[in-house]
């Protein structure tokens, strides 16, 4: 499969690039701690975009990553281009529609920077679950 980054370094990131609270739930248990992860002072990576590149991963389709958690295709597209701008290479790699249609999937950087995402978010439930168990323990009813 022929692959290349999604647009020529598009998408710079500004708010519209952040997932917005209002979106479908993501696929993934709702989880104690969701972190946004400031990495410089124009590139965040949260849980939204975390969980798009994992449904790219999943689906190997930006569009169906997108329709999986309640998003256009634009939006997807968008997200994807910032993601692509941001990092030193792209993390998403998409073929060329067809008769068969295209495809997307995760490039190797992609990958290891979806997996750094995941491993700090256990990292910081392991941090924090006995004061989120003290915190739960102390809720009325």
């Amino acid at each position: 499969m022929s692959t290349a980054p999604l647009g020529p370094g598009a998408g710079a990131w500004s708010l519209a690039a952040m997932p917005r609270p209002s979106q479908a739930p993501s696929r993934h248990p709702r989880r104690a701690i969701t972190l946004r992860l400031t990495l410089s002072d124009r590139v965040a990576l949260g849980p939204g975009k975390a969980d798009l590149l994992q449904a790219i991963r999943d689906t190997g389709s930006i569009a169906a990553a997108g329709r999986s958690m309640g998003m256009s295709y634009q939006r997807a597209h968008d997200l994807v281009s910032a993601l692509n701008a941001d990092f030193r290479a792209p993390l998403v790699e998409a073929a060329a529609g067809g008769a068969r249609g295209g495809g997307a999937r995760l490039s190797a950087l992609g990958e290891q920077v979806l997996a750094a995402y995941r491993e700090v978010e256990r990292q910081a439930e392991a941090a924090t679950a006995e004061r989120l168990g003290w915190l739960r323990a102390m809720l009325a009813g």
